[in-house]
């Protein structure tokens, strides 16, 4: 018969895998403060395409029926579920003003991105140029 010898093998210990991860978590604490602005601008990105939605459905429905819809179901723009509202949309959607020629959209977020008490805005128009009117 043989005889089985048993072989110690290393490894980590539970005292060095807890220092590498509060290592880890203080290298993300550092690097939070710098990427929190490219978070925000991420998350503008969904103002500027849902405004840019809005443009060309209100295009659309200017050529359809010579003038600009005040509704945003009208022209079949459909608003995601809110945050607020337990959805994954952090704008919302409405036109303010809508006349023959023109129209002007607003997305208004529902979410204060940097606690400041500022909600950001931006805003389109019938030339469709996209601008932010009140920056968060």
């Amino acid at each position: 018969m043989k005889r089985r010898l048993f072989t110690v093998q290393e490894g980590f210990s539970l005292t060095e895998l807890m220092v590498a991860l509060v290592i880890i978590g203080v290298l993300v604490l550092l690097a939070l403060p710098r990427l929190m602005p490219v978070v925000t601008k991420a998350k503008v990105v969904e103002a500027k395409m849902n405004l840019k939605q809005i443009y060309m459905l209100e295009k659309s429905y200017k050529f359809e029926y010579d003038r600009y819809s005040s509704n945003v179901a009208e022209i079949g723009y459909e608003q995601e579920k809110l945050v607020t509202e337990g959805g994954t949309a952090r704008y919302k959607i409405e036109i303010e003003q809508a006349e023959v020629n023109s129209f002007k959209a607003v997305a208004t977020a529902v979410v204060d991105f940097d606690n400041d008490g500022t909600f950001n805005v931006w805003e389109v128009s019938e030339d469709g140029i996209i601008k932010e009117t009140i920056p968060d």
